[in-house]
């Protein structure tokens, strides 16, 4: 095993990104598992602690540590020996809000500076830093910037090779005009491009969307009312996009009537506030490579969305309609049935079922055949998790993970033999699927509290029937 190359290794610690604890454990093992591991622990700054920018600040070269020097910033660090690896040439992830935070914090540990000199000595640092990145990073993969009172970013030497494969990019519309002119001199290959919309819209932005060759998910956050150079903007997106995110913080929405110029969508996600403008011309456009809906807090009015499905739900595989406010209980109910009548290939469904409409759940299932991951709504108003957990047992075909979203005011009250009842009866399903079952809950009344619940839920762990459980709360959204 310890003659596996490098590559293997690479390979296999791969799967550990998101496990820091243990990265840093294999950085102890031997040299070869240190070099590994620190590459991926080091790949995205915005996991970097403020122990992190010390050690990055010995990394610095001399000439930035004599300017720190000239200006009396003097930074302590965990060691006056030469860095063992060249840090900042394994960041692939750059966030430059974090860059200034996390030197802030840095600098406000330290004691002998006064609290009147901060801003302009973290301005310093943060200068020095980001032209190291830029110089040091071979090929930088993500970068986010929103820009902040103080904080300011230009491009420094050695960063036409850092940003000439950036890949995903994430900023604001009030970034200087200039900076956007730079960006798009270097930057050819983004797939990924998200910006949040305030008062100013820069008319740089016109000249980074205007020279991309593979731009796929395009990102809107909305804080503020659009104007006209927000549509004029919009007809700049490439036609071939692939997804779509509109994320409206603010009650007044721009029209979606300039959705239905992009017609090779995969995926559309509306998260609106109040009001869905424009709806009314995507309910009878084709898109015919649609396979992911999510709709969030606002819905469409007057049934526009059953016409919507009529003509796109034969390729949908995966629908969220379950967060979403709709006043009109009826109308729900439709959209259930609309689903189970026009979208036969669906994968994931996320859905809110009263409880007295079991019989739409019913028909879900037995519409759609391929249906392997299904969030439900339960408690109050909605079906019990009795109801629920009954239904799925019986009817499902291919369902392999089961979400119960319970609402605020519901106590969980599912009785020990009624989940031993579910357990025995999915166990004896042909053919046997294990089941990954996710509870969203309350923690003070959820259902890992109770004792003989969860002796239950052990035992089916054990014999394979449950590949995955978990409970979790609110704030963490599964589907949305």
């Amino acid at each position: 095993m310890s003659k596996l190359p490098a590559d293997c290794w690479n390979e296999i610690f791969e799967y550990l990104e998101d496990d820091i604890h243990t990265l840093y454990s294999c950085i102890l093992v031997n040299r070869l598992w240190c070099e590994v591991s620190v590459r991926i622990l080091w790949r995205n700054e915005q996991n970097y602690t403020t122990s992190n920018f010390s050690t990055l600040i010995t990394c610095l070269p001399n000439e930035s540590k004599g300017i720190l020097s000239k200006n009396e910033i003097t930074i302590l660090t965990p060691t006056l020996k030469p860095p063992t690896f060249n840090y900042a040439s394994f960041c692939k992830v750059l966030s430059v809000n974090r860059v200034y935070y996390k030197i802030g914090r840095l600098l406000k540990n330290q004691q002998n500076i006064l609290l009147q000199s901060l801003e302009n000595y973290i301005l310093i640092v943060m200068q020095e830093v980001l032209q190291m990145f830029m110089k040091e990073i071979s090929s930088l993969r993500t970068l986010f910037f929103y820009p902040y009172p103080y904080i300011t970013f230009s491009l420094c030497p050695g960063a036409k090779d850092c940003l000439k494969n950036l890949s995903e990019l994430s900023c604001s519309s009030d970034i200087s005009t200039e900076l956007f002119y730079q960006l798009s001199q270097t930057c050819y290959n983004i797939q990924s491009l998200t910006i949040e919309f305030i008062r100013i819209i820069s008319n740089g932005i016109v000249d980074i969307i205007s020279v991309q060759r593979n731009l796929k998910h395009f990102g809107i956050l909305l804080y503020h009312e659009c104007n006209d150079k927000f549509f004029s903007l919009m007809s700049k997106v490439p036609k071939t996009l692939i997804r779509l995110g509109i994320d409206s913080r603010i009650y007044y929405t721009p029209s979606l009537s300039f959705i239905a110029n992009f017609s090779n969508l995969q995926e559309l996600k509306l998260s609106l506030k109040k009001y869905i403008v424009g709806f009314e011309k995507l309910q009878y456009v084709i898109f015919s490579q649609l396979q992911v809906l999510k709709i969030r807090n606002a819905f469409p009015s007057d049934g526009l969305l059953i016409k919507f499905f009529e003509n796109n739900g034969k390729n949908l595989k995966e629908i969220y309609i379950g967060e979403s406010e709709c006043c009109n209980d009826k109308l729900f109910n439709l959209l259930n049935l609309a689903i189970s009548k026009f979208c036969p290939m669906l994968r994931k469904l996320s859905t809110r079922i009263k409880n007295n409409e079991l019989e739409t759940l019913k028909i879900i299932f037995n519409s759609c055949k391929y249906l392997e991951s299904i969030k439900i709504w339960c408690g109050d108003e909605f079906l019990s998790v009795k109801q629920a957990l009954e239904t799925v047992v019986k009817y499902s075909q291919n369902i392999n993970e089961l979400i119960l979203h319970h609402v605020f005011t519901f106590q969980f009250n599912l009785l020990p033999e009624e989940l031993e009842s579910f357990f025995v009866n999915w166990t004896n399903r042909v053919p046997q699927k294990s089941l990954s079952l996710i509870i969203i809950y309350d923690e003070e009344n959820s259902l890992d509290k109770n004792d003989e619940n969860i002796e239950i839920i052990n035992k089916y762990i054990k014999l394979g029937v449950i590949r995955k459980f978990k409970v979790t709360g609110f704030d963490h959204d599964y589907y949305i």
